[in-house]
C-alpha cells in the first residue's frame, strides 16, 4: 500500500513540474520586415547606435611627491578630442592638446609652461668655500674596470667520475 502511495505523488509531483514556467536565456534576434530597404534607418542596431561616444576627466595632484598630471578626452563617432599635462622634472608643466577627425589621423599641439631650472651642480659649491654655511661631503669613490687576468695554466681535461659500478661476475644467478 505505501508503494502505491509514493509511486502516485511521484506521478503528481513530475506533472506538477511540467506545468512550471522555464526561464529563457536565448537571444531574441532583430525581427526582418518585408521593408529591409527602407528600415534601414530605424534599425535597432544600425551602425549609429553602435558608435562609440564617452566623456571622460582625471587628474592627480600630490603635494608631497610633486606629481601632477592629469587627462580629458570626448570622443563621438570618428571625432575625438582631448589633453594631457603632466609637470616634469625641470618644473616646466607640457601640456598635450590632440584631436583626430576620421582617417585624418592623430593630430597633437606640444606647449610648455614656465621655465625650465636645474639644481646647482657640486662644481659651483666649491667655489664658495668661504662660507660658514659649507657643509662638507665626502667625494664619491670612483671605480674602474677590473684589469683583466690572464690565466698561466691551461685547463685540463678530466673524464666525467663513474657513478655506477658493472656488477660482480662471481655473484650467483
Amino acid at each position: 500500500m505505501n508503494t502505491k502511495i509514493l509511486l502516485l505523488l511521484g506521478v503528481v509531483a513530475v506533472a506538477a513540474a511540467d506545468k512550471l514556467p522555464r526561464p529563457s536565456y536565448s537571444y531574441a534576434a532583430p525581427q526582418e520586415s518585408e521593408e529591409s530597404d527602407e528600415s534601414d534607418e530605424s534599425d535597432e542596431y544600425s551602425v549609429e547606435s553602435t558608435e562609440a561616444k564617452y566623456d571622460f576627466d582625471w587628474s592627480v595632484k600630490d603635494e608631497d611627491s610633486g606629481n601632477d598630471f592629469g587627462h580629458q578626452e570626448s570622443r563621438d563617432g570618428d571625432n575625438t578630442k582631448g589633453s594631457y599635462y603632466v609637470q616634469l622634472p625641470d618644473g616646466r608643466l607640457q601640456t598635450v592638446t590632440y584631436y583626430v577627425d576620421g582617417d585624418s589621423g592623430y593630430v597633437a599641439e606640444v606647449k610648455y609652461e614656465g621655465e625650465a631650472q636645474y639644481p646647482e651642480s657640486d662644481e659651483s659649491d666649491e667655489s664658495d668655500e668661504s662660507d660658514e654655511s659649507y657643509e662638507y661631503t665626502a667625494p664619491r669613490p670612483r671605480y674602474s674596470a677590473p684589469e683583466p687576468e690572464e690565466s698561466v695554466e691551461a685547463p685540463v681535461y678530466a673524464p666525467p667520475r663513474r657513478f655506477y659500478y658493472a656488477p660482480d661476475s662471481n655473484e650467483s644467478k
